[in-house]
This record gives structure tokens, C-alpha cells and sequence, in this order.
């Protein structure tokens, strides 16, 4: 399974889906919460294989487009997964963007994009999948949500807030649905080794900047002890931990990947 800071994820019975897309900027540039959903089946020895091929070997990918704001398309996809191969065992939303800006300053048009895409979108595909799930007893559903949930920021009021409330649907919606066996769980990333995090450089950095792994008194925020962000890989080892087996009796958790930057 494909996980990233962006995207979002369906599985069918024996089958991988993920959505990539809501390309993002920290300065405001255009984002879309469409993407491409990529589906491949459980490799033999149970290990989810992913798109780019770094856990065991992938089978036949098929790629797809949905926007995750969209309620009717995203319930007929889910629906269409369901009836092509009978089941559907996960669902991983990680679709999001980023408008940062102080309060002050941010549009109506930021805040309800953030909030259409990183909350609603949730909301869309949750509900879709949990449907399948709950009739079927049994299924899981992760939440790549932020750390930026559980700590303020500044100029990234929107994005946390809607973050949060996607954190707070998802354990909602676990509690709802736990006694028809299904589980849902959240992750938490810091900062991530992505194009929405790189965003967030200084034009030019290729390099991580010192403030990241330091921290910024001036703005508040804390560094990462452990020394470094974490790389896509991270985030994508966490959730398929929460997906997998090891996991079965673990529901309504948030787990953090963050190098310990939330110091919790």
C-alpha cells in the first residue's frame, strides 16, 4: 500500500487502493483534492504490496480517479471496489492541503477548501466504506490526520482545526461501529519528507532547515529530538501496522509519528 502525507486509500478483499492527489502549496497556489486510486492484491504471504514495490512484491495495480469532496463519486467508487472484488477490508484517508496564513489574513475561501477537502472528504469516504464494513462485520478504517491536531501553530489555524476534526469523526465513528467489528484508528505525522512539507521552505532549500529539527522560539514551536523528519516510509509503516492483524484489538488510538515534536 502506497502511503504518503497526501492521499487516500481503499482496500478490497485482497486488494490495495490508494488515492494520491490534493497537490498543495504553503503559499496559496491552486490544490485538488482529486487523485488517482491504485489498487493491487495482497501479496502471498500476506504483506500488503505497495505501488512503489518496497513491501513484497506488487500485484496488478489499477489506477483510478476520485475527489474526496465529491459525495456521489466517491460513494460509487467504493461501491464499484465492493462489487468487483467482493469485500472491502480497509480504508486509509490521507488526502489533505495546506493553506497557511494567520487568521487574520485567511479567506473564506481557504478555510472552507481546508475543511472541504481534510475533514469533509473524511467524512465522504468513511462513511462509504463503513456502510461495506459494518454489513460485513469486520473491516479498518486510518485516519492519516497531523500532529498539528494535537498542538497549536501559527499561520496554520485552518489545516490544524480541520485536522482535529478529522481526528475527532474518526474516533466518533470508531466507537460507533466497534461493535460490528470494525476498528478505526488515526495517525499523527510531524513533519514529513513530502512536497506539502517542502513547500514550507525557503525557495531553494533542498536540505531540511536547521529550524525544523531545532525548532523556532519565535514562532512557538518545538524541535524534533529525534533529530530528523520523518520519511514518507515512516508514516506508511504506522498504518500498516493499524491495518494489519498485530493491531486487532486496537480501536479509537491516535498514534504518533512525529520524532517526538508533540513531546507526548
Amino acid at each position: 500500500m502506497a502511503a504518503a502525507a497526501r492521499g487516500t486509500g481503499v482496500c478490497a478483499r485482497g486488494t490495495v487502493a490508494s488515492v494520491r492527489g490534493a497537490a498543495t502549496s504553503a503559499r496559496g497556489t491552486a490544490s485538488s483534492a482529486r487523485g488517482t486510486v491504485a489498487s493491487a492484491p495482497e501479496t502471498a504471504g500476506g504483506t500488503w504490496g505497495t505501488a512503489g514495490g518496497t513491501r513484497g512484491t506488487a500485484g496488478a495495480i489499477t489506477p483510478r480517479v476520485m475527489d474526496v469532496t465529491d459525495s456521489a463519486a466517491v460513494t460509487a467508487l467504493v461501491d464499484d471496489v465492493v462489487r468487483e472484488h467482493g469485500a472491502l477490508d480497509l480504508l486509509v484517508n490521507v488526502a489533505g492541503i495546506l493553506r497557511t496564513a494567520p487568521v487574520a489574513e485567511l479567506t473564506d475561501a481557504d478555510w472552507a477548501e481546508t475543511f472541504a477537502v481534510n475533514t469533509t472528504g473524511v467524512f465522504h469516504t468513511s462513511r462509504a466504506a463503513a456502510a461495506h464494513m459494518t454489513a460485513r462485520g469486520s473491516g479498518c478504517i486510518v485516519t492519516v490526520a497531523s500532529n498539528a491536531a494535537g498542538i497549536p501553530r501559527t499561520g496554520m489555524a485552518a489545516y490544524a482545526a480541520s485536522k482535529a476534526a478529522a481526528t475527532m469523526f474518526t474516533k466518533c465513528l470508531g466507537l460507533e461501529i466497534a461493535r460490528s467489528g470494525v476498528r478505526c484508528n488515526v495517525v499523527a505525522p510531524g513533519s514529513t519528507d513530502t512536497a506539502m512539507q517542502r513547500a514550507l521552505w525557503p525557495e531553494g532549500h533542498q536540505d531540511v532547515p536547521r529550524s525544523v529539527i531545532d525548532g523556532d522560539p519565535a514562532t512557538y514551536r518545538t524541535g524534533i529530538p529525534l533529530g530528523r523528519i520523518a520519511a514518507p516510509q515512516d508514516v506508511a509503516e504506522a498504518v500498516l501496522f493499524l491495518a494489519s492483524e498485530r493491531a486487532r484489538h486496537v480501536t479509537l488510538q491516535e498514534l504518533y509519528v512525529d520524532g517526538g515534536a508533540t513531546l507526548r
